[in-house]
């Protein structure tokens, strides 16, 4: 299905809203243009000549993570396991599922001269 709108060529305060919207779902340049209905390069040259349109854009770029954070600590406070998940991705070595890297007790890396290289001192318990 073809747009049959003629394509903005001049700024006006319906094409900076349709870049507006389509900024606050944080879509790419290539999408916003699409959806304002204006050329690449005529985007790029209105955000070159006009540094509060590119600020304005890339603050409603933000608007969709705002909203994800917003609703992420919301989803913490309903329970346990929503903290917990939340928890090891933003702080990993002290709430992650770490792996324990021991063999029978001794660290892994007494066991290895070189760490490239395995030793006869080395055993591994394959049955695990």
């Amino acid at each position: 299905m073809a747009d049959t709108r003629e394509k903005f060529t001049k700024k006006t305060d319906e094409a900076v809203k349709l870049i507006e919207e389509a900024s606050a779902m944080d879509c790419s340049i290539k999408e916003i243009c699409l959806y304002a209905n204006i050329s690449k390069q005529t985007y790029y040259n209105w955000i070159e000549k006009d540094k509060k349109l590119k600020d304005r854009i890339d603050e409603l770029r933000a608007t969709p993570f705002l909203l994800a954070r917003t609703t992420v600590i919301t989803g913490i406070k309903e329970n346990y396991s929503n903290a917990m998940d939340y928890l090891k991705r933003k702080k990993k070595l002290e709430f992650g599922d770490n792996v324990d890297m021991t063999t029978g007790g001794k660290p892994i890396n007494i066991l290895f001269d070189d760490p490239f290289k395995i030793t006869s001192k080395t055993k591994v318990d394959s049955r695990k």
